[in-house]
């Protein structure tokens, strides 16, 4: 009788070290998991020379899952796209360069470097190639619209798809806040010029990424204080202007970035915030003119809308990427 329940207690000892053995394994394997998603989420800050010019560009996710290239628009950077790269690296390979004179990209002097949107766009193209990025879908907002346009008229067949936050190709989309940049268009001289400073400005910073919006405490100050400093550099002030003045250039482009959309129907998801006043809401519902495939959604904020109603619009974007990638 002793040595039956003797087997008895070794065999139900026996069952338990296993029972535990096989947990402790599972939760090695989770932590392993864990880590593993955790380190394809995170944002590395790397940087790559382009024909003498140091690009500086975050990447976050795995370079196997679908690819979004993300373009930032003025006066900011990538880290405008810092809750993009947070949220959606689990699913999506994410890339965000700053254009030379921005963010932590070299800053050449306008003698060194031609500051418009045609050398922006060739150099963002460049650093593609570089890349050996040849399939991926772009995010554009305001300066980057003309930028991923040259690119995506100049590479149909790699763009996937087109996710729009206030990045205009219409005449209609330009508001009222190109007033003063219009009489720089009609007439660049140092009077005109100096109209446009104070949008250089801490105060006309702050007020490109406040203005429109439900509530100025939803939007980082950090935002215009970087901006603020970057210009705030020497030769600043004049690469900013060169680029605002070359900006009518983009408008003769218009008709050619329309035909892109009707000739290659890119699935689009547009993101608007539809009180700003550089492109508002008109600009966004032009687009539905010209692409049949448009997921469209308006939103109650400003120029920068990722900053107050980002938690919604990356909602939107992993659904949309997901649709597109079925």
């Amino acid at each position: 009788m002793k040595k039956f329940i003797t087997l008895k207690l070794l065999l139900v000892l026996f069952i338990v070290a296993c029972q535990q053995n096989v947990e402790e394994k599972s939760d090695t394997t989770t932590v392993t998991t864990t880590q593993t998603a955790l380190k394809e989420q995170t944002t590395k800050f790397k940087s790559i020379d382009i024909n003498g010019v140091n690009i500086a560009y975050r990447e976050a996710g795995n370079p196997d899952n679908p690819t979004i290239v993300l373009l930032h628009g003025f006066p900011s950077s990538s880290q405008q796209y810092r809750k993009v790269l947070n949220e959606l690296s689990d699913e999506f390979y994410l890339i965000a360069p700053d254009y030379p004179g921005f963010g932590n990209s070299d800053f050449p002097s306008p003698d060194e470097y031609q500051y418009t949107f045609d050398n922006l766009a060739k150099t963002i193209d460049a650093f593609l190639e570089k890349k050996a990025l040849n399939s991926y879908a772009l995010m554009i907002q305001d300066f980057g619209a003309p930028v991923g346009f040259r690119i995506a008229t100049a590479h149909p067949e790699r763009i996937t798809a087109i996710i729009n936050q206030n990045g205009n190709a219409y005449e209609e989309g330009l508001g009222k806040a190109w007033k003063d940049i219009r009489v720089l268009w009609a007439n660049r001289t140092l009077e005109t010029e100096k109209a446009i400073l104070p949008a250089f400005s801490l105060e006309g910073l702050k007020w490109q990424y406040t203005h429109g919006t439900r509530n100025i405490e939803n939007v980082n100050p950090d935002n215009w204080q970087l901006d603020y400093l970057r210009l705030s550099r020497p030769n600043a002030h004049n690469a900013a202007l060169d680029l605002l003045y070359d900006y009518q250039n983009n408008l003769t482009l218009y008709p050619t970035w329309q035909q892109y959309l009707r000739d290659n129907q890119p699935p689009l998801l547009v993101v608007w915030g539809k009180n700003d006043e550089f492109f508002p809401e008109s600009g966004a519902a032009a687009f539905k003119k010209d692409v049949k495939n448009i997921d469209y959604n308006i939103f109650n904020t400003g120029h920068f809308a990722l900053e107050e109603d980002g938690a919604e619009i990356i909602s939107k974007m992993r659904a949309f990427m997901k649709t597109i990638n079925q």
